[in-house]
């Protein structure tokens, strides 16, 4: 079984709704449901969806969204060895070097599942739009 680490961008699409690519975030999770993958995310993942989220709706569904997604996905908490690990890094984005580090913890991981994949070409996990990644499994 397929171990996915999804990106912030898929689970902002999934809750938002964001056309066309709401429709492959639902697709994996389905996926997910049918115990056919396994997915990931990060709690920093979780916490900056609820935060961009939170300005566009309705607080208390938001949580029950989210709480459903928790059924569906594993979170994989930040630790400080990661954050440490991240600003040492090369990578030039942080937040995406938490990202990196945090599906790197994740064994027998496959890829990270996102809509900026030139943001994770040095990672050293491969990086897949979430259209192809659905081809591949």
């Amino acid at each position: 079984m397929k171990r996915l680490f999804l990106d912030t961008n898929i689970l902002i699409d999934l809750l938002a709704d964001r056309k066309p690519y709401s429709k492959f975030a639902k697709e994996l999770l389905i996926l997910a449901e049918q115990k056919k993958i396994r997915l990931y995310t990060s709690s920093h993942s979780l916490a900056t969806t609820y935060y961009i989220l939170n300005k566009y709706g309705e607080d208390k569904s938001l949580r029950t969204a989210l709480m459903h997604m928790l059924d569906l996905i594993t979170l994989v908490p930040i630790d400080t060895d990661m954050v440490k690990k991240g600003l040492q890094s090369d990578h030039k984005d942080f937040e995406d070097s938490l990202q990196i580090f945090c599906a790197y913890s994740i064994e027998n991981i496959f890829g990270i599942v996102t809509r900026n994949i030139r943001d994770f070409k040095l990672s050293g996990v491969k990086a897949y739009s979430p259209d192809s990644i659905l081809l591949i499994i």
